[in-house]
């Protein structure tokens, strides 16, 4: 039997790296020939598909055969593992000379969708070997609070999503998995331009999947495009979504949605019952640069002392010192900064000088034309137990920070 010569390259380069990172698949057994799986676990599929790979590239093909006919018969409608498995088989008459080597009026017939496959497949082995350092986080997560239990990263130019946990003693990964973006791409500017947006979005709800289409799998997870920064740039467009795949489909090509983050219903149903509304931030960005988590980080407590200053200013009620903080452009809600600052000013008078404390402090950092921080923070009065939460917009100008947007959320 001849090797697959277009998954050994793949092959190889799984064998030198480690295990998917997933965390249920790295414990999850494996499929016997005659044994059904007892459910349906988040990223097990590909971790089984990786496993066939290793198995090509350790030239035994006879058991890569068995374990793919598993997979297929386990997960019918994954597209990618009945194209390897109909590889497999074809090499029992012919050598193969590419990924879904079938006779040429197929092929034709089905271009578009086996280049799809083919895109996948170079996706997944590569998020797998270039995978990110233990114990790392992307840099835009400048700081999570305790309030943010979870965190999601969407990098689109690899289609992963990176689940994570965040506790007392850091962030770390969860699960990630394989997603399907918008079919123009991303940078998402004008309703129905099919492309996904980039930058910081917050999960807004949990949508039941018993009122929505079929398309949309298990579930949705709608998140706040257009945001506050999308809005100034006058974004348009609504109804972006983190959702699952129809009952037809196991996943969906890497680009193939109308502008929302597709993945596998297992994998939708794992994050659904994970993350917490109004206070999981999700980053969509491409090729994200990766930092230790436990780190520490110079550039978050200089925006902490920041933070400090202006809510010192604001206790004092030092109304220069304070207004010096906020861009001339602001605007928030309809309001300009004239608006604003009357009402800050109001606000401030009211304080009669008690402190103004600052807890479970949240930074995000978007870079793309201009440089922005999300910061949102819990800001609590001298004697008061409670108090809101108020999420601010921060651009930095002429090595500057200040304030775009400012309002108060939950």
């Amino acid at each position: 039997m001849r090797l697959l010569t277009f998954l050994l390259p793949l092959a190889l380069l799984i064998s030198v790296g480690a295990a998917p990172f997933i965390a249920e698949a790295k414990s999850a057994p494996k499929s016997k020939t005659n044994e059904r799986p007892t459910q349906v676990r988040d990223g097990l599929a590909e971790a089984r598909l990786i496993d066939i790979y290793r198995l090509i590239g350790d030239g035994r093909t006879r058991d890569a055969l068995k374990r793919a006919e598993q997979l297929v018969a386990d997960y019918p409608h994954f597209q990618l593992a009945q194209l390897v498995l109909g590889d497999l088989l074809s090499t029992r008459s012919r050598p193969i000379q590419n990924m879904g080597d079938v006779p040429a009026g197929l092929a034709q017939a089905g271009s578009q969708n086996l280049q799809a496959l083919r895109a996948e497949a170079q996706l997944r082995i590569a998020a797998i070997k270039e995978r990110p350092p233990i114990d790392s986080i992307p840099s835009q997560f400048v700081a999570l609070s305790r309030r943010n239990k979870h965190a999601i990263a969407v990098d689109t130019a690899k289609a992963r999503l990176y689940l994570f946990k965040n506790t007392a003693t850091g962030t770390r990964l969860l699960a990630d998995y394989y997603i399907s973006v918008g079919k123009a791409g991303v940078s998402k500017d004008v309703e129905g331009d099919q492309r996904t947006p980039l930058g910081v979005y917050f999960i807004t709800s949990k949508l039941d999947p018993k009122n929505l289409k079929d398309l949309y799998g298990s579930g949705a997870l709608p998140v706040n495009y257009p945001n506050v920064l999308d809005l100034r740039r006058g974004k348009t467009g609504g109804g972006i979504w983190l959702h699952g795949t129809p009952s037809t489909q196991f996943t969906r090509a890497p680009q193939a949605t109308d502008g929302c983050v597709a993945v596998a219903n297992p994998d939708l149903t794992r994050i659904i019952e994970t993350v917490e509304i109004r206070t999981t931030p999700v980053l969509i960005g491409k090729n994200f640069k990766w930092v230790r988590s436990t780190g520490a980080s110079s550039e978050r407590q200089a925006f902490r002392d920041i933070l400090q200053t202006w809510a010192r200013a604001k206790k004092r009620g030092q109304e220069s010192a304070l207004m010096e903080f906020y861009a001339s452009d602001f605007s928030a809600e309809g309001r300009d900064l004239d608006q604003f600052s009357a009402g800050l000013r109001a606000e401030v008078a009211k304080l009669g000088k008690r402190a103004v404390r600052l807890n479970d402090v949240s930074l995000i950092r978007w870079t793309d034309e201009a440089d922005i921080m999300v910061a949102t923070f819990g800001e609590v009065l001298a004697g008061n137990k409670t108090g809101r939460t108020v999420r601010q917009y921060w651009q930095q100008r002429n090595n500057v920070w200040k304030i775009i947007y400012e309002g108060a959320i939950g």
